[in-house]
């Protein structure tokens, strides 16, 4: 898996003690309190990767379901399918077209079929239909 954006997101920490970080900073700019600061941001950056790799190995293992429960249900498994299906939490029937090479025929049925099978929510916005991953939703909500 290739990520192109950030893996930590520093600022959920930050925001989540918000106070305690302005409180700090404004210490450095009065005082050089340095040390006090720095000890902040790196307690800050351990937390944000100890729930990064959290949630890597949960998106790991909710992908390796997905493909032992996608291969032994449907005909229609492929490696690439799984892999597509967890690179974003949603996704539409012209996605699957583009990145897997099928007719819109094709990408609508294998959406549909694991809509029908849990693996998808189907929900209409405006005049299009997304497909939320269910397992990558809960992971990346927390829910």
């Amino acid at each position: 898996m290739c990520f192109r954006i950030p893996a930590l997101y520093l600022s959920r920490a930050i925001t989540r003690s918000k106070g305690d970080y302005y409180r700090l900073l404004q210490k450095v700019r009065n005082e050089g309190a340095w040390e006090e600061w720095l000890n902040y941001m790196l307690a800050a950056v351990v937390a944000t990767a100890q729930d990064t790799i959290k949630i890597v190995h949960a998106i790991g293992e909710a992908l390796s379901d997905y493909k032992h429960r996608i291969r032994k249900d449907y005909k229609f498994y492929s490696q690439d399918l799984i892999n597509n299906l967890f690179n974003h939490p949603y996704t539409k029937i012209d996605f699957k077209k583009r990145d897997l090479g099928v007719s819109r025929l094709t990408a609508t049925k294998y959406l549909d079929e694991l809509t029908k099978g849990g693996f998808l929510k189907k929900q209409k916005i405006g005049k299009s239909y997304y497909f939320i991953n269910n397992a990558l939703f809960k992971i990346l909500t927390k829910e």
